[in-house]
Order: C-alpha cells, then structure tokens, then sequence
C-alpha cells in the first residue's frame, strides 16, 4: 500500500535522488541540480511504497494567497496507479489549510493532460527547460 507523507530526515537523500533521476538524469544535468535555495523552507511530500519513495513533490509559497509545486516526480515503475494526484489532492490540502487562495505550477508539455484531468488550467506558455521541454504555467483555484 501506498502511503503519502512529509519524508522522514532520514529519508531526504533518497527524496532527491528520486527528483534528480527523473527530473534531471534524463538531460544529462549533473546532481545538485535538482535542489535549489528553496528546499529549506518548502513543503516537501514524499510517496512511499514500505521505506522506498516512489513519488516526490515540492509545495512552497510566492505570497500569502500563492502556493507553488515544484518538482513533482513519480518513479517510471509506478506511474498510471493514481499516485500522483493523491499527492496533488495532498498538497492543495497544505496550501488551503495555510490559507492559500490558489496554486501555480510549471508543468512540463508531457504532463499537462494530467494536471488538466485534476482540475489545473493552462495559463499561458512559459520557458523552454535544457532547451528541449516546453513548459506551460498551469493555475487552480482553491
């Protein structure tokens, strides 16, 4: 059984191998390349299969009324089982209990169609990351 939680200390560096592997191996991006100034004050949410993560996700905020996902990755092994968007429900969870209005996010072209099937919207076109993925910045209402 799945369990969706915030990772235990213990457990981050698995947490951002995870995020590294999926999110920045790929394009040959070095590692480190996958933390950044705000882990220390973000929300981080981890999806465990017994000790094993298998899914990460990022929530922090812009402004009282704006939250952010970032780096939202789940293991190829466990993609299509609904895992995501338990952690989606999860983070809008946090976002609403912290008193934000709505959550922002930049979805990479290959996962719009899920962010669109939980609710998001796109906004508009955004950036070209590692000059290859076209990401679009997506928006929900909470």
């Amino acid at each position: 059984m799945i369990r969706i939680s915030q990772p235990r200390e213990k457990d981050m560096d698995q947490y951002f191998e995870l995020r590294w592997r999926v999110l920045r191996k790929p394009w040959n991006q070095p590692r480190g390349s996958e933390i950044d100034e705000m882990d220390d004050r973000a929300i981080h949410l981890a999806a465990y299969d017994g000790d094993r993560i298998v899914a990460v996700a990022r929530l922090h905020f812009n402004s009282e009324e704006e939250a952010q996902i970032r780096y939202m990755a789940v293991d190829e092994r466990y993609r299509n089982r609904g895992i995501g968007s338990e952690m989606l429900k999860e983070l809008e969870r946090v976002a609403r209990e912290k008193g934000a209005k709505y959550i922002v996010l930049e979805a990479r072209e290959n996962a719009v169609n899920f962010y669109l099937k939980n609710g998001y919207v796109i906004v508009k076109k955004s950036f070209l990351l590692f000059d290859s993925i076209q990401h679009y910045r997506m928006m929900k209402r909470l």
